[in-house]
C-alpha cells in the first residue's frame, strides 16, 4: 500500500515570538501540495526565522522521517518519535498511536523549546507537523482537513 509523509518543521527564536515576525510564523500552512513523485516518499519542508519562514522542500525516504509507521490488518499505525531529550514541554504521557484505513490521513503536531547546551544562547523553538496519508492520494491531499488530527503541542513559554 502507498504511504505518503509530509514533514514540516518550522523553527524560530524569541525574535519571532511577537509582532510582525510572529504573525508571519503563525501564518505558515499546516499542509502543502505534494511534488510529483512516486510513493512512498517523505516530502520534507523546512521554514525558519532567518529566511522569513519561506518554505524550502526536498524529498527523502519514508524511513528517514521521525515517525513510526507499521502496516497491519489493513490499517496503518502512525506514531511520531520524540527524540529531543532535553526539550520542553515535558511529555510524560503521550497520546496513543493512530490507526488509519486506506484513503485516510492524519495530521500530528508537536512543538519543542530548546536552550543551548551551555545556556549561553537564547531559547529556540520548533514546530513539527506530520501529514501522513495511507493509500493513493492526489497532490492536494494535505490542503484539506485531515481524517484524524492529533495536537500534541504544549506550553513552551
Amino acid at each position: 500500500m502507498e504511504i505518503t509523509v509530509q514533514w514540516i518543521r518550522t523553527s524560530w527564536t524569541k525574535e519571532s515570538r511577537g509582532g510582525e515576525a510572529a504573525a508571519r510564523r503563525n501564518a505558515v500552512p499546516s499542509g502543502f501540495a505534494l511534488p510529483h513523485a512516486v510513493a512512498p516518499f517523505t516530502h520534507v519542508i523546512r521554514m525558519d526565522e532567518r529566511n522569513g519562514f519561506k518554505p524550502y522542500d526536498s524529498r527523502e525516504e519514508v524511513g528517514k522521517a521521525d515517525i513510526q509507521l507499521r502496516e497491519a490488518d489493513g490499517r496503518l499505525r502512525v506514531f511520531p518519535r520524540v527524540k529531543p531529550l532535553f526539550s520542553l514541554p515535558p511529555r510524560p504521557r503521550r497520546p496513543p498511536a493512530v490507526r488509519i484505513l486506506p484513503g485516510q490521513w492524519v495530521r500530528w503536531q508537536l512543538n519543542y523549546r530548546f536552550s543551548s547546551a551551555s545556556g549561553i544562547r537564547d531559547w529556540s523553538y520548533w514546530l513539527d507537523t506530520f501529514n501522513i496519508a495511507y493509500g493513493p492520494v492526489n497532490a492536494d491531499v494535505f490542503l484539506s482537513e485531515p481524517t484524524v488530527l492529533v495536537d500534541e503541542r504544549g506550553p513552551v513559554r
